[in-house]
């Protein structure tokens, strides 16, 4: 796979359709805040049906990794992933 970034809407579009599936939901029912903090990392705060879910760096992948299977039909696992900040483009994803 070629190297590949995913913008900050597609990594909350990819959380989205993960959890979706793991929910029973359409993805729409789901609204997703990326989060950034110096002593804990990445993280993505999640709001459902009035609940809401914080999952961590490691889960936020995990959907990435999903969203690769789905939505590019590649071998997920196959691809080296690393979550970034960029001062200009928020959160972004390195695929390669």
């Amino acid at each position: 796979m070629a190297e590949l970034i995913m913008s900050e809407q597609e990594i909350v579009n990819a959380i989205c359709i993960d959890q979706s599936q793991k929910h029973k939901m359409p993805p729409e029912d789901i609204e997703v805040e990326l989060v950034y903090d110096d002593e804990e990392g990445f993280s993505a705060e999640l709001e459902f049906h009035g609940q809401q879910q914080v999952i961590g760096s490691f889960d936020m992948i995990q959907a990435i990794r999903y969203w690769i299977e789905e939505v590019l039909k590649q071998d997920p696992y196959a691809a080296g992933i690393k979550l970034l900040l960029d001062r200009e483009e928020g959160i972004i994803a390195a695929i390669q």
